[in-house]
């Protein structure tokens, strides 16, 4: 029997559960999970934040695990055939059905109806289909990614899903040499955003969030100030900016907090005709009034809406921890291990940000 966590419902506790070993049928995977991430979504998952998670399911999105089964043959997204003992990982959306007017025309895959994703929208009635189990079942079809051997598994879970969502907004936001950046936002996405923003040529980077430990990663990942969300109102955080910026804001600001309060606040930070990129508002924050004369027709302002990541953020994340996790700390997120029977306490932690990154490391 194979074990793995359940989270039953909404604001429940999380349970663990054993599953029977799956058959593969041909083109799956089975994966000895080496460990996978626990990350905001999934405290909004427990707090009944996203619409349509068909409960039970088994948490977990993001992982790595180790080949140790397949149904016949099957190969990574570079087409090379995949062999037992392989280090991979994987896009955690599954079933995009490549015909829609979204996938074929708009170019937007993360917007395809028929997309599910592991850890989030596949049942555990369906299976190991999540990270927080001993294995999980990769179907036929899922986009799999194999880690170079110059990255250690537990570097890429430490960047985790933040670094492919913040390579896309970063992409978006078409960071120029020397712009200012602000990140606001100091979790996952919003450290790799600030770094993400270096090798785009950045010349200043600003990151506003909290606590303090996040803070001081993201000095230790080049950030030119950190500003404490905690420590001044909005109106003094917008002098500090100011004072920063010339008097005018960023010229590029990107929103990674999840918090609803902080759009409005952000178009206020951005320059007159800068670029605005808002990726945190992945749940319903609820509703926040801003000005549209003086917070954005007035200021000429770029707003750009960013959802999710693709196979090729998650690609191109691998490609770019595996040349530059050794002058970016990113390992160094990683503040939490636990084991299967720990989880609770991961998400409680996580919620509470009294850890960078947690792990499960079943």
């Amino acid at each position: 029997m194979i074990k793995a966590v359940i989270m039953p419902g909404p604001n429940q506790p999380l349970e663990l559960r054993e599953f029977g070993v799956p058959e593969l049928e041909p083109g799956a995977v089975l994966l000895q999970t080496l460990g996978s991430e626990v990350c905001g979504t999934d405290v909004h998952l427990w707090h009944g934040q996203l619409a349509g998670v068909p409960y039970p399911i088994i948490p977990g999105h993001v992982s790595v695990g180790r080949v140790a089964a397949i149904g016949g043959a099957a190969a990574d997204v570079d087409g090379r055939p995949l062999e037992v003992g392989q280090v991979v990982t994987f896009l955690d959306v599954y079933g995009s059905c490549g015909r829609c007017w979204y996938c074929t025309v708009a170019h937007a895959t993360t917007r395809c109806p028929q997309r599910k994703v592991y850890g989030i929208t596949l049942p555990a009635e369906e299976g190991l289909l999540g990270g927080w189990g001993e294995y999980i079942y990769l179907r036929p079809g899922v986009h799999i990614v194999a880690l170079p051997p110059e990255l250690p598994w537990e570097t890429f879970l430490a960047a985790g899903c933040g670094l492919p969502t913040a390579l896309h907004a970063v992409s978006l936001a078409e960071v120029a040499f020397g712009d200012t950046v602000l990140v606001q936002g100091s979790g996952p996405v919003g450290l790799s955003a600030a770094i993400l923003a270096q090798l785009r040529g950045a010349g200043r980077v600003i990151v506003i969030g909290g606590p303090a430990v996040r803070l001081d990663m993201a000095r230790r990942l080049g950030a030119d100030a950190a500003i404490d969300i905690g420590a001044a109102d909005e109106a003094a955080r917008r002098e500090q900016v100011r004072a920063l910026t010339g008097g005018r804001g960023a010229d590029v600001t990107i929103e990674a907090t999840g918090v609803a309060a902080a759009v409005p606040e952000g178009m206020r930070l951005t320059r007159d005709a800068g670029r605005y990129v808002v990726v945190g508002q992945y749940t319903n924050a609820g509703v926040v009034p801003f000005n549209p004369h003086l917070d954005l027709n007035q200021k000429h302002l770029d707003v750009r809406g960013c959802w999710g990541s693709d196979v090729g953020h998650v690609y191109r994340a691998v490609q770019v921890l595996a040349r530059y996790h050794s002058q970016f700390p990113w390992a160094q997120f990683v503040s939490g291990r636990y084991g299967l029977g720990q989880a609770q306490a991961a998400l409680e932690d996580v919620a509470a940000q009294r850890v960078v990154k947690a792990l499960i490391v079943p």
